[in-house]
């Protein structure tokens, strides 16, 4: 496994049209995935996530987006697994849903970009849904940070925000592939 040389601040550091963007905080909540967390444009608090991974080859891949259609194809191939555990995941996801909050301060958003309050505070579901970490492409770990990620920055955008939740119901009531792939690539950003 290729290992970044640099530290993981500079590493997921990214230019784009001639500005340097550098993350507010990074994570590694699995050894095959990094992800950067970045001042958005959106709004004062808004969050920008970009993550790499190992890819096939062994090789880190380039800084990505992460998009709501690539954890929704992965959490449909773990369902083909074991349908049960992850409707009751999405269920945990659901709960996070109801109980996450926009930001108001740069206080409360340095405070939630804290790898305890992300991940560190679900050990229990982690190791409760581990095994669906055996099929599709992503750990539970991911899933959860990014779900958390995700969720805060469509409800620190838009306090009335529903389409996350929205796709986690439809993935929870089995929708068909078309209502759930409509979902997941509407382009409200």
């Amino acid at each position: 496994m290729n290992k970044p040389k640099l530290n993981l601040k500079q590493w997921m550091s990214f230019r784009k049209k001639g500005k340097v963007f550098e993350p507010l905080e990074v994570f590694r909540p699995e050894p095959h995935i990094v992800v950067g967390v970045y001042q958005g444009s959106l709004s004062k608090f808004d969050i920008l996530i970009k993550y790499r991974q190992i890819k096939k080859d062994g090789k880190w891949s380039r800084i990505r987006t992460p998009k709501h259609i690539h954890w929704a194809v992965d959490l449909l191939i773990k369902m083909h697994a074991d349908r049960k555990k992850i409707q009751e995941f999405l269920d945990f996801l659901i709960d996070i849903w109801n109980k996450t909050s926009s930001f108001q301060s740069e206080e409360e958003r340095k405070k939630f970009l804290n790898i305890r309050n992300l991940l560190d505070v679900h050990k229990d579901k982690i190791r409760k849904y581990q095994k669906i970490s055996n099929f599709g492409e992503y750990r539970v770990e991911f899933l959860i940070l990014l779900a958390k990620l995700l969720m805060a920055q469509e409800k620190t955008n838009m306090p009335d925000a529903y389409m996350f939740r929205k796709l986690l119901e439809a993935l929870k009531k089995g929708e068909d592939i078309f209502s759930i792939v409509s979902i997941a690539t509407h382009r409200g950003r």
